[in-house]
């Protein structure tokens, strides 16, 4: 992790669940939370679900992290996650038997708004991906593209999307330089909030599904390396920064949590994910 961060509130303080009891939202509700790129499915597959009497809250407190310390707090029946479950977390969680099922899979695209591409810049390699987002470029003429200002929203430690970054950048580890201090440098959390404040500022770039840009014209994926993160690319592995998306639950699931798990990865629950922007389980096996 390039920066350390408490993802918990002082306050919670529940005993992890027991070491393979299965989760199995064995009580009236289902809860549901974690990533928020995950989430346009759980809510459209909760929505699917309720309709036969089902009862689930879904929410994305936190991001992938937050959804996998509230599960290894027994706070929550499935943790969404675009990342994989961390050595780091079983040691956090000692007792606690994370089983991921894998649902689907989905890209991180360097976002921008579409004036810099329309300046000229379409592209961007590794190493000036990594100055961009160590704060070293001021102005997108200095990579070819319009003389606007840099502004970089980054997301927060803990976010599937920045470790997939971290990761394609720094090797591994994901282990960078601390952020930089500057007024052109901000951290964001969710997809939502990113999306927001990338329409909302000049010459801003951040990392994003490239799911979330869909309908929206004012924002763009530069291409990585010269390649696009398209259904193709990802598929082929071509497009460098592709992750796996995950539901969590502590222990095979059971009960509810294996109703709403099964959904997802049946054919209707599919659906929901090729809707959502992603690469469905067959697409994935297919490359």
């Amino acid at each position: 992790m390039r920066r350390a961060v408490s993802v918990l509130g002082a306050g919670l303080a529940l005993a992890s669940a027991a070491a393979g009891c299965g989760s199995s939202g064995g009580g009236d509700t289902l809860r549901v939370s974690g990533s928020t790129t995950v989430n346009p499915v759980a809510a459209d597959a909760a929505t699917a679900l309720r309709a036969t009497g089902m009862k689930i809250t879904v929410d994305s407190q936190g991001g992938s992290a937050g959804g996998i310390a509230q599960l290894g707090q027994g706070q929550i029946d499935i943790a969404m996650s675009s990342k994989p479950i961390a050595p780091a977390d079983r040691k956090a969680y000692p007792k606690v038997n994370f089983v991921s099922t894998r649902i689907g899979e989905d890209a991180v695209g360097i976002v921008v708004r579409r004036e810099v591409v329309d300046g000229g810049l379409r592209s961007i390699g590794k190493a000036q991906l990594g100055r961009l987002f160590e704060g070293k470029i001021a102005n997108w003429r200095e990579l070819g593209g319009p003389n606007l200002p840099v502004f970089v929203y980054d997301k927060e430690p803990g976010r599937g999307t920045r470790e997939v970054l971290d990761k394609y950048l720094y090797g591994p580890t994901g282990k960078g330089p601390p952020p930089p201090q500057s007024g052109s440098y901000a951290i964001v959390g969710g997809n939502e909030e990113t999306r927001t404040k990338l329409l909302s500022t000049p010459g801003s770039v951040g990392p994003l599904s490239s799911a979330f840009i869909r309908g929206y014209p004012t924002l763009a994926t530069l291409a990585v390396g010269g390649v696009q993160p398209t259904a193709r690319t990802i598929a082929d592995g071509t497009y460098p920064m592709s992750r796996p998306l995950f539901l969590v639950t502590n222990g095979p699931a059971r009960g509810k949590a294996k109703r709403f798990i099964d959904y997802v990865v049946s054919p209707a629950g599919q659906r929901l994910v090729a809707k959502a922007g992603y690469l469905t389980l067959a697409e994935v096996r297919a490359r």
